[in-house]
């Protein structure tokens, strides 16, 4: 196993000699991201005069892309984000640029809860890096944008407006993900309302969505009138009891980084006891990369999702920042041993092929027989963040 406590800044001040497991980590992490660049750099010269055109996965030998509606569009400029602040050269800037361009228009999104991976991911990260004041401007609409679909009397955000004869109100684990749009939002602006609204969500999700043991379930559907739930369903899980992997991750996340922008001890706790569901359950792989549920009957002849495991590995490299004690060194543990996993030829293409992307074997919906076992752009998006974490930390 490979100790990362040194690294995070956990531990003593005194200069302590890297062990050669701890050498190897940081040159695996290096490695990762010149890979990266080199990769992410073929894709976006493939789709450069594609106007509009965005990667989505590559399936049966086959380029599958979208336009910015789908809801991964923002995934594959913020890539090109962390390449650029990895990588910082005029070319990666440029197509940056352009490809953050083509999402733009999805800053008046109110029809979805997903205006939030599609700007915060692609704008935000651009802002973050370069101030441009137009980006700004996006995200500033885009958060009312996405405010539109808050009911106050149900206190949430509704995620979905379809299967409206199944659903009154649905709200799914996935849209923890998209408050951070809005915190950052209230910040950046005079409209406080904006984190009442993200907190208010953040608060009822906590409630309803999650189980005694800390998994959670996929949708939660809510009452309209009595703005308590009717149905809990896992739409993307094995069964509506069942822990979809990538589920658990969004939450772990969530929680995590509601936590650092809000410094509510209630949200370090939820983070805390995600992280304890997960990587106590016994069917979690000892490399710590998931299957695509934790209860699927086929472990493990069933499929690993690597999307999971980047988005948990991106979130406990922050979560290890805010505990102490063996937690420290068991995140430490799992974050090492997932991205060396992950930076391996079992789970990382050759150059040129899987259509570009970064890493293989994700699975998107499962049980839709959609995007099962193949790359996906968010997979490629928390490896890079994940990555950009770690070398901040370890260099």
């Amino acid at each position: 196993m490979f100790y990362l406590v040194a690294f995070l800044g956990l531990v003593s001040c005194v200069p302590i000699q890297a062990s050669k497991d701890e050498q190897a980590l940081k040159s695996t992490v290096d490695s990762a991201l010149a890979f990266a660049t080199k990769q992410s750099m073929r894709m976006a010269e493939k789709y450069k005069y594609q106007e509009g055109e965005l990667p989505r996965t590559f399936q049966q030998g086959k380029d599958i892309s979208s336009d910015s509606r789908w809801w991964c569009s923002g995934f594959f400029p913020g890539v090109l984000w962390y390449v650029y602040e990895n990588d910082p050269n005029p070319d990666v800037l440029e197509y940056a640029k352009l490809y953050t361009a083509r999402v733009e228009r999805e800053k008046y999104t109110t029809d979805n809860h997903d205006v939030g991976f599609m700007i915060y991911c692609s704008f935000g990260n651009g802002y973050r890096l370069t101030q441009d004041p137009h980006y700004k401007a996006v995200m500033l609409t885009a958060a009312q944008s996405l405010a539109t679909r808050y009911n106050p009397k149900v206190g949430l955000i509704r995620s979905w407006d379809h299967n409206r004869e199944q659903w009154q109100y649905p709200v799914i684990i996935d849209n923890i993900m998209n408050l951070e749009l809005l915190l950052w939002a209230s910040v950046n602006s005079d409209d406080k309302r904006l984190k009442d609204i993200a907190l208010s969500h953040a608060d009822k999700t906590m409630v309803h969505h999650f189980r005694r043991n800390y998994s959670s379930y996929h949708v939660v559907s809510y009452d309209t009138v009595t703005a308590i739930p009717h149905r809990k369903q896992t739409h993307q899980g094995y069964s509506d009891e069942s822990s979809w992997s990538r589920g658990q991750a969004w939450g772990l996340y969530g929680y995590t980084y509601l936590y650092r922008e809000t410094g509510d001890e209630r949200y370090l706790r939820q983070a805390v006891l995600i992280a304890d569901y997960l990587l106590h359950h016994p069917n979690m792989p000892e490399d710590y990369i998931p299957y695509w549920d934790y209860d699927s009957p086929e472990i493990p002849e069933t499929y690993r999702d690597v999307s999971a495991a980047t988005i948990m590995a991106s979130a406990l490299i922050d979560l290890s920042s805010f505990v102490d004690g063996d937690r420290v060194e068991q995140y430490s543990k799992v974050i090492a041993t997932q991205i060396l996993t992950l930076a391996s030829p079992a789970y990382t293409a050759k150059l040129g092929e899987n259509g570009c992307f970064i890493l293989k074997h994700s699975v998107g919906a499962y049980p839709l027989k959609s995007e099962v076992d193949v790359p996906l752009t968010y997979a490629d998006y928390y490896y890079l963040e994940a990555l950009t974490k770690l070398k901040r930390k370890i260099h």
